[in-house]
């Protein structure tokens, strides 16, 4: 075994220089061993391993860790010491911003969880160990509904009830391990907080982007407070109560999101790279710009007379296709004409609550379109036709001007409200794929048709415009449109102003006062923060709608600050995306009582990682109020957010985004009828072939979205508590790439558990090996490793290398390189960086050979646990404590931990790499159908060396490896005599080429 080789302890001769066994410089030549370093065989061999518990060393260093974290709370709490991160001392380490997005209290953790604040810490503690001054902060995301919702079913204050989510939640953080910047802490609903969360609000109304208007919105009845059109589902339910939303008239504040729409959309190209090509495309399609034309259709209403109706269209090619116009539920005319269509009154009602993609519709009685080509083209009988004017909600009101032109030959949507509403024949197809012109193509059947949204050519029942092209058609269309004042070039965004007011009390108040004769008026800043007033939790349990309104009283009624007559604080609260769209700022300066951050710490975050669910709404608002933050006083020239090639210099708060996929859970559900089972009325005595109880019946097994009613959910504490934080977080990290879904599979948990018990008996025999090198050698002492924790001596010259040395150094290089490159440049695939640690691992666990040299078995050991320090931080600070006291006899090495260790850095040039790679061989174990058969030694493929010796033809690993066993002496008699090599069905390396299975 390699650890139990030939090796002897440094001692320094007395006239020598301290050898520091801490250190390898990776730029200096593999030298020969200074004449004053001898070595000896060790005198014993190796003393048993102590039995790795990892729940103990768990509690270990969390217990260290917080009392650590208590002194440096305590001494900033004094003034001793300023924040740690970014921003806290002026120095010249690179600077990295590292976060993960905001929890809410709810006060239980799940995996998801478990899983982002896992990535972050990895990160940061990367970047710490490279060198970097990193920033990794935590918060709470703590206004919003569950809150308000607990207190009225439980009676309780929601300020009671957060503040004791929070103290479970920051308990069960702790407890596996993650290293947050604990000081910089920071809740939504402290009015520390929301102070400037009011501030900003103010910052928006002084510059017009903060506005009060009428609107149509979105009513929750149970939950009675306003909801925005992306918090209702696709079938007009609220996203969290589950009522059927309802459509009001109310008087609601906005932010003017639309003021900066083309900067938010041309900015997307410069995160291209930094951000998953996905949540960019999301992003471009929620703005939605589109190019197209506005067309004026003349309406004739007997009740309301004549009027135009704008129209916006990307396809204005399409014109003599029209069949009918469709209208949205609160479009002008909609609403005079249902003051007199009883009717039409009650089908608003019922079609506010139908979905987006709802086919019903509701023809307007007496009211008739026309055409607005038939000006232009009096040939064409079909054009001069009255069209039918309906009312649908698959119109948005927000969508150009709530009105669309339905053309059913090009739009599935339009066909099929056409079928639904008219039954017509026929269809008429104005656009055709071909250039040539074919009469009777016109017009199909319509049980038959089919839309055609394709662009292509226009058929012969378009007039002049027959044979043209769709983008010439359109073009000329709009043009001749244009002469008579009935089109032009036009842009639509999907994008609406952002509605930011709910009618609850639990959330930001908003600064404003309403005076009956100065109108709104803003809180003067000063006289921030506008404080929630505290209400009995009693309250809230007989309290309908917004206690605001009527408990608080004394709060309600105030002073008008302009005239100083009797007036009214505005009841509304703010919707908590407006907290969260400028968080990630105040972490900067936490502490500033006066303004919301000092320019002289503003920077945008370097990495942030979250969830998927989080790639349209929320980081749209927070990419809004950053780009309007960077116009303001209190953020620095875009020059002091130190770009890069990789970040250039934009408004843009979040430079790398990670988006993780969520956690799935193992689920159980009854084949007949679907009814998903609970653990209890499953048999998992084979937990392979799982039987619902009392039956011989399998269960329907897949993996879903953890929720409670699919009974999947799992707690993380309780892995956490069963399996140790560090084997936890290294199976969430392992089981699937970053941006997938992690299908959670406890019972494989024990291969992380088998890999860290190897892992723990290295390190061990390591130890002790080294302990017991000390007669004529150089010995580590403490103060060596404290003065340079990140250093090895030098290595010995490569020409008495054995091959148990040169596959030792090789592996340790290799995989440093490996795995800094993923960190790095690819964190999506953190999961390789457990595959290539655990080859490592195994790697130094096996050796052909029992001589080994000191500085070659310390520079591997403690490369490998640097290497898996920011994945398991307990267990690795635990064994770099036992190698380093082992080593120097001391009980002392408090000091020597893996907080004060830097990242290793390669080991040697490529050339010195190729060189030892062509040395050697490589061992490899030969399966046949799964059965060892033989072990050969091979030559080694030299890293980068794609082509045989003889020849340009391009190779890979695999081709390389099965040549050199088919031309050794073994590999002939058992793949060419014993059994037919044409005849194999199937040939399987193992990564690394340790192990190759043939199948037959």
């Amino acid at each position: 075994m390699l650890l139990s080789a030939r090796s002897c302890l440094y001692r320094q001769s007395l006239r020598g220089p301290l050898i520091n066994l801490n250190r390898i410089d990776a730029r200096t030549k593999l030298a020969a061993i200074p004449s004053q370093i001898r070595f000896s065989r060790p005198a014993s061999t190796s003393s048993p391993s102590p039995r790795l518990d990892i729940r103990a060393i768990d509690k270990k260093w969390q217990a260290r860790w917080a009392e650590t974290e208590r002194i440096k709370l305590e001494e900033i709490a004094n003034g001793q010491r300023p924040c740690s991160g970014v921003g806290s001392s002026k120095n010249d380490r690179p600077k990295s911003y590292i976060l993960s997005m905001f929890p809410y209290p709810s006060g239980t953790m799940h995996m998801g969880h478990l899983r982002v604040y896992t990535i972050s810490d990895v990160l940061s503690r990367f970047y710490r160990m490279r060198g970097h001054d990193v920033l990794h902060p935590i918060g709470w995301d703590a206004f919003g509904l569950p809150a308000e919702n607990a207190a009225i079913e439980r009676g309780v204050q929601p300020a009671k009830w957060t503040a004791q989510n929070i103290e479970r939640m920051k308990e069960q953080l702790r407890s596996f391990g993650p290293g947050f910047d604990w000081e910089r802490e920071l809740m939504t609903c402290s009015p520390e907080f929301y102070k400037h969360t009011q501030r900003i609000f103010l910052m928006l109304y002084e510059k017009g982007l903060a506005y009060q208007a009428e609107a149509l919105v979105n009513y929750d009845p149970v939950d009675k407070t306003v909801l925005a059109n992306e918090q209702v589902d696709a079938n007009g339910f609220s996203w969290r109560s589950g009522a059927k939303v309802e459509q009001l008239k109310l008087k609601q504040w906005f932010f003017r999101i639309t003021a900066f729409k083309e900067e938010l959309l041309k900015d997307l190209d410069s995160l291209s790279g930094g951000w998953p090509d996905r949540v960019l495309s999301m992003q471009r399609n929620w703005l939605g710009k589109s190019n197209g034309a506005k067309i004026k259709f003349a309406v004739a209403s007997k009740h309301s007379g004549n009027r135009d109706v704008g129209v916006f269209t990307t396809r204005p090619d399409t014109l003599y296709g029209v069949e009918y116009i469709a209208l949205s539920l609160d479009h002008p005319l909609v609403q005079e004409s249902a003051q007199s269509d009883a009717g039409l009154k009650a089908f608003i009602e019922e079609a506010a609550s139908l979905p987006s993609d709802s086919k019903v519709g509701y023809r307007l009685k007496d009211v008739y379109a026309s055409n607005p080509l038939q000006t232009i083209d009096k040939e064409s009988p079909h054009i001069s036709e009255e069209l039918p004017v309906f009312v649908a909600p698959y119109v948005l009101s927000g969508y150009g001007e709530g009105a669309v032109m339905g053309v059913p030959g090009h739009d599935t949507r339009d066909l099929a409200f056409f079928k639904e509403n008219l039954q017509p024949e026929f269809i008429s197809m104005v656009i055709q794929p071909e250039a040539q012109v074919y009469e009777d193509s016109s017009v199909v059947p319509a049980h038959d048709a089919k839309a055609f949204t394709n662009e292509g050519y226009l058929t012969s029942r378009c007039w002049k415009y027959q044979g043209l092209s769709s983008k010439e058609a359109a073009r000329q269309i709009v043009s001749d449109l244009e002469r008579i004042g009935r089109g032009e070039t036009a842009e639509s965004w999907r994008l609406r102003d952002w509605l930011i007011s709910r009618q609850r009390y639990w959330g930001t108040p908003i600064p404003m006062i309403h005076c009956a004769s100065c109108g709104p008026v803003p809180v003067p800043v000063d006289q921030l923060p506008v404080k929630l007033p505290e209400i009995e939790g009693d309250c809230f349990k007989a309290q309908k709608g917004n206690p605001l309104e009527s408990v608080a009283d004394d709060w309600l009624h105030t002073e008008c600050p302009q005239c100083h007559e009797p007036a009214k604080r505005d009841t509304d609260t703010m919707d908590t995306f407006v907290d969260s769209s400028w968080y990630y700022m105040r972490y900067l300066d936490p502490k500033n009582p006066d303004e919301p951050f000092s320019p002289a710490v503003a920077r945008p975050v370097d990495i942030y990682i979250g969830g998927v669910e989080h790639a349209i709404l929320h980081l749209l608002y927070a990419r809004f109020i950053y780009r309007f933050l960077t116009q303001t006083e209190f953020f620095p020239e875009l020059a002091h957010t130190q770009p890069s090639p990789a970040a250039p210099a934009v408004a843009e708060p979040f430079r790398t985004l990670l988006s993780q996929g969520m956690v799935h859970g193992r689920t159980y559900s009854e084949p007949s009828t679907g009814r998903f089972l609970l653990p209890s009325e499953l048999d998992l005595t084979d937990k392979q072939n799982p039987l619902i109880k009392g039956t011989m019946v399998r269960p329907n097994i897949s993996y879903e979205k953890m929720s409670k009613s699919k009974h999947n959910g799992i707690d993380p504490m309780i892995c956490v508590d069963k399996y140790g934080a560090d084997t936890t977080r290294a199976h969430v990290l392992f089981s699937a790439p970053i941006a997938e879904v992690l299908e959670w599979d406890e019972a494989k948990i024990v291969g992380i558990e088998r890999w860290f018990g190897r892992m723990w008996k290295l390190v061990s025999d390591a130890a002790t090996t080294l302990s017991q090198m000390k007669s004529g050698g150089v010995e580590l002492t403490i103060e060596n490793i404290q003065n340079q924790p990140h250093a090895f001596p030098k290595l010995p010259n490569l020409i008495n290398l054995s091959d148990a040395d040169i596959e030792a150094l090789l592996a340790t290089h290799e995989t440093i390189v490996s795995v800094t490159n993923c960190i790095e440049k690819n964190p999506y695939a953190l999961n390789t960086v457990i595959s290539d640690l655990t080859k490592l691992t195994n790697t130094l666990s096996s050796s052909r050979s029992s001589s080994t040299n000191p500085e070659i078995l310390y520079t591997c050991i403690s490369s490998l646990l640097r290497l898996l320090a920011p994945i398991a931080p307990a267990l690795t600070s635990e064994t770099w404590e036992i190698l380093h006291s082992r080593i120097l006899e001391s009980a002392d090495v408090g000091s020597i931990n893996m907080a004060t260790t830097t990242w290793p850095t390669p080991l040697l040039t490529e050339a010195e790499a190729n060189s030892l790679r062509s040395r050697g061989g490589q061992n490899v174990g030969v399966q046949i159908n799964g059965k060892l058969r033989f072990n050969v030694t091979i030559p080694r493929l030299i890293s980068g060396a794609t082509t045989t010796p003889s020849s340009e033809v391009q190779i890979d690993e695999k081709t390389w490896i099965i040549d050199q066993i088919l031309a050794t002496d073994e590999g002939k008699m058992w793949l060419k005599e014993k059994n037919d090599w044409g005849k194999r069905k199937r040939v399987i390396v193992v990564p690394g080429g340790r192990v190759v299975n043939i199948v037959f």
